[in-house]
């Protein structure tokens, strides 16, 4: 893995040294919210906790940065993070300030205005286009003269904007220190442990739309599993591949070639489907049909695996000691088309409940199991989306790689 492990985590950071000091702490609250505005899933806000109760028992001043959706730049109060705060409130047991800005002087005046222990979370970064074009100077401002800045934003790991890499790079320069949080840290050992160290035998599961985002993890995944379950949509890229119609169904014909590559090199670590479930039409109340993956018809579109696959993949799943899982088996979001993608979360949970680490590698996978109820039974949820494929893919991590190596941990 490129990855350095040599990174100042807060952990290391002891409170009497933050005590009475601003700390400035990158968090992930891109939540999901429903039609009224109300957050309706709370575990990104919920795997923040643990850095901020270690801030808050060491009496720090603790200045709270997220993004939240894709504005664009601008001021949208449907994207504020407002509805975040009574969450915020309720898991920490205390009162949490809030500004309708980023930056500013009405921003200052809140952050200079906290006192030990208490928390202020600003509006949505990225209500400003200098939050991803990664502005100095408009990064210098949002730290607001913090001497400590904490990123504990793993889904925002993958990304180079100004309230991430930016800003770690200014509180360094400035002789300050920029360290991981516990939940950037606990993303980094686990997955880095099942990667470089797994128990064997290690299995893969990928499913999702399209090859062409998660090409990179399947080769790499390739080189360290025993087996690779395909399934979704980018299973169909692989039929044609190996001769056979798809129909209707989503297909990326440009990556044939490559998926012919890898059936040729891998053949013994990659197992495809064997059935599908069909339909003429993706829409709420479908019923498909099955098919063998050698006869699908030309109106047919794939929705989910079938059912001898689901026995196949369930096997091999039973068997595995590693497994990590990203991206469901068909169009899940439609309940005739989830039974594939459910039936599969069910068997990684009865895996783990045996004692595998199961690693569900964000996304809609993590959104599946939370569906399925089983997201309790699982050893570890990321919370990581892009973050998280770009990780597993071996890719560096410009977030993480930012922060403050050990060795400058002398200086504060």
């Amino acid at each position: 893995m490129a990855m350095n492990s040599d990174k100042i985590l807060l952990r290391d950071i002891s409170q009497q040294n933050l005590a009475g000091r601003t700390v400035l702490v990158r968090v992930d609250y891109n939540v999901p919210l429903d039609s009224l505005g109300q957050v309706t899933d709370i575990g990104r806000i919920e795997g923040t906790i643990p850095t901020l109760e270690y801030l808050k028992s060491a009496g720090a001043r603790t200045v709270l940065l997220s993004h939240l959706g894709r504005p664009e730049g601008k001021r949208n109060p449907k994207l504020s993070l407002n509805p975040v705060v009574e969450h915020l409130e309720q898991l920490l047991g205390q009162k949490i300030y809030f500004c309708p800005e980023t930056l500013g002087v009405r921003a200052k005046k809140a952050v200079s205005s906290l006192r030990n222990g208490e928390f202020l979370l600003l509006e949505n970064t990225r209500f400003h286009d200098e939050e991803i074009q990664g502005d100095v100077a408009w990064s210098k401002e949002i730290l607001h003269d913090a001497s400590i800045f904490v990123n504990d934003a793993f889904g925002m790991a993958h990304r180079s904007h100004g309230s991430t890499t930016v800003v770690s790079e200014l509180v360094k320069r400035s002789g300050g220190l920029a360290a991981a949080g516990f939940l950037m840290e606990n993303e980094i050992q686990v997955l880095t442990g099942a990667l470089l160290h797994p128990t064997r035998p290690f299995v893969g599961v990928v499913g999702g739309a399209k090859i062409s985002g998660k090409i990179d993890l399947i080769e790499a995944m390739l080189n360290k599993v025993d087996s690779l379950l395909i399934g979704g949509a980018m299973a169909n890229t692989f039929f044609l591949a190996m001769g056979f119609s798809v129909g209707k169904s989503l297909v990326e014909e440009k990556f044939v070639g490559c998926a012919e590559t890898l059936l040729k090199e891998f053949k013994d670590k990659l197992v495809l489907p064997v059935d599908v479930m069909v339909a003429e039409e993706i829409r709420p109340g479908v019923i498909p049909e099955v098919r063998e993956v050698d006869e699908m018809g030309e109106l047919d579109r794939a929705v989910d695996i079938g059912c001898r696959t689901v026995e196949i993949f369930s096997e091999i799943i039973a068997t595995s000691r590693t497994l990590i899982w990203n991206g469901p088996m068909g169009v899940f979001e439609i309940p005739s088309c989830a039974l594939g993608t459910f039936q599969l979360v069910h068997a990684a949970s009865r895996a783990a409940k045996k004692g595998s680490c199961v690693i569900l590698a964000g996304g809609d996978s993590a959104a599946a199991t939370r569906a399925a109820g089983a997201v309790e039974d699982m050893t570890h949820v990321s919370t990581g989306g892009g973050a998280t494929l770009e990780f597993l893919s071996g890719k560096i991590l410009p977030g993480y790689e930012a922060l403050s190596d050990k060795l400058d941990k002398n200086r504060k």
